[in-house]
């Protein structure tokens, strides 16, 4: 049972509704992270802003999964490891892209750079050294798409810690219990 509020849709009005309508057509229905944050209108639309900004930006939805993943993991947050893992699963990512990605691992070596750096973000609290932002100009990713890398791992961080805090009823299928090699 969550800690906060879960709000039914249809028992508000204005700006709030508009919001949760949206997101019920866009992914088919409401899930209870959205419903939650709703307690706050502010909170419910600085999340969709940002990652509906995010969906426009450089960085695909299988990238931007494997960051969503991974931060979960890191963070402990059950409800974002089942929400990614079927939004990644979406969005095309394998069963083994999946358990990679909460590991911070890749087969690509793009990916694998891309996700060491966001290991390093979080591990530096974004206190990333000039080499690591070399290494990571030099696998590939221009300053457009490290912004997007920093902003995905903040954005990501918001939503565990929010998800923890409130304990929300995870509301997609479970993930998979990661492997330990």
């Amino acid at each position: 049972m969550s800690r906060l509020q879960t709000i039914a849709p249809e028992s508000v009005e204005g700006k709030t509704k508009e919001m949760l309508d949206a997101v019920e057509k866009k992914l088919g229905m409401t899930p209870n992270l959205m419903r939650t944050m709703a307690n706050s209108p502010a909170v419910l639309e600085g999340y969709l802003a940002l990652s509906g900004a995010l969906g426009h930006g450089k960085l695909p939805a299988k990238i931007r999964e494997r960051i969503s993943l991974f931060v979960a993991e890191s963070n402990g947050c059950d409800y974002c490891l089942a929400a990614h893992s079927a939004l990644g699963k979406m969005s095309g990512l394998t069963g083994d892209q999946i358990a990679d990605s909460r590991r911070g691992e890749s087969d690509d070596a793009k990916t694998g750079s891309l996700l060491r750096f966001a290991r390093r973000i979080m591990e530096t609290r974004g206190k990333v050294s000039d080499a690591e932002v070399k290494a990571i100009r030099d696998a590939g990713y221009d300053d457009g798409a490290i912004a997007e890398i920093v902003a995905g791992v903040a954005l990501n961080i918001f939503t565990n810690y929010f998800n923890n805090v409130a304990e929300t009823e995870v509301d997609f299928p479970a993930a998979a219990a990661l492997q330990v090699a």
